[in-house]
């Protein structure tokens, strides 16, 4: 990993990584399990939450200037409704949880523990913020999904390793499928970590 650099940026300073960060979205989503055919356009967009709150951060991976990996996390409190509205449900404080959005790298820099530096990241920088609980959430797929690869392995051991553990809850939102020409809505469950 000599050649690879980092940075951590918070609130209104994720602008600047916003344009490749919306690429790196796309190239990594467009694979099982997300099969995410986004736009550069909307992606933009739909990053600017991130700048929006102080407490927000995102962690780059660089090879060179070329972003390869990348992590981003925001209080729950600053999420969409649509994430929120489960842990209100379930009566917890959201006031008190950091949410991970993206860990995303590109294939050829995965086995090196870069995502074990994700959550080491943002588990530490959400605990010196005062965060009690970290979450996150992953789509739900079929297992004979036909676009399921053969050696596909989901992360759940990986993430149950690092103490997270598999909810009862979830919620559900929509986007744009490869192969397909208008959105469709997916569950998405919820893993969580306490901290107390």
């Amino acid at each position: 990993m000599d050649q690879l650099h980092y940075e951590s940026v918070t609130g209104p300073d994720i602008a600047k990584l916003i344009p490749q960060l919306g690429q790196l979205r796309i190239r990594v989503f467009y694979d099982f399990p997300y099969l995410y055919e986004g736009s550069q356009e909307y992606e933009e967009n739909y990053l600017q939450v991130y700048t929006k709150n102080p407490l927000s951060i995102a962690f780059g991976v660089f090879d060179g200037e070329q972003l390869v990996g990348a992590a981003t996390g925001m209080p729950l409190i600053a999420e969409s409704k649509e994430i929120q509205q489960p842990f209100l449900d379930s009566r917890m404080n959201i006031g008190e949880i950091f949410y991970f959005g993206e860990s995303i790298l590109l294939d050829t820099y995965r086995g090196r523990g870069i995502g074990h530096l994700f959550f080491d990241v943002r588990e530490k920088y959400a605990l010196e913020n005062g965060f009690t609980t970290t979450a996150f959430c992953s789509v739900i797929r079929p297992e004979d999904h036909t676009l399921r690869p053969a050696a596909y392995r989901p992360n759940d051991g990986f993430w149950t390793k690092r103490g997270y553990k598999k909810q009862d809850y979830s919620c559900r939102m929509a986007w744009l499928d490869r192969n397909e020409t208008q959105e469709t809505e997916k569950e998405l469950i919820f893993w969580t970590k306490e901290w107390k």
